[in-house]
């Protein structure tokens, strides 16, 4: 059976933990920033995780991580 070819645009964007979740930026960080508060550019840096119900059509986009 062939490999399977990872996305290159998931594989950018989405990385593994340890545990099996899948870590992603937050959108709207990056540009027209003035007018968004502190605190809500604050909350934008931190990291997020793909929620459950999406792992298991992500972990197909990215099978070797």
């Amino acid at each position: 059976m062939p490999k399977q070819k990872t996305h290159r645009g998931a594989a950018k964007r989405l990385s593994l933990t340890k545990n099996g979740r899948i870590k992603r930026f937050k959108p709207f960080k990056r540009h027209i920033l003035n007018k968004k508060t502190r605190k809500t550019k604050r909350n934008l840096r931190r990291t997020a995780y793909v929620s459950e119900c999406y792992t298991s059509t992500m972990k197909k986009l990215i099978p070797y991580k």
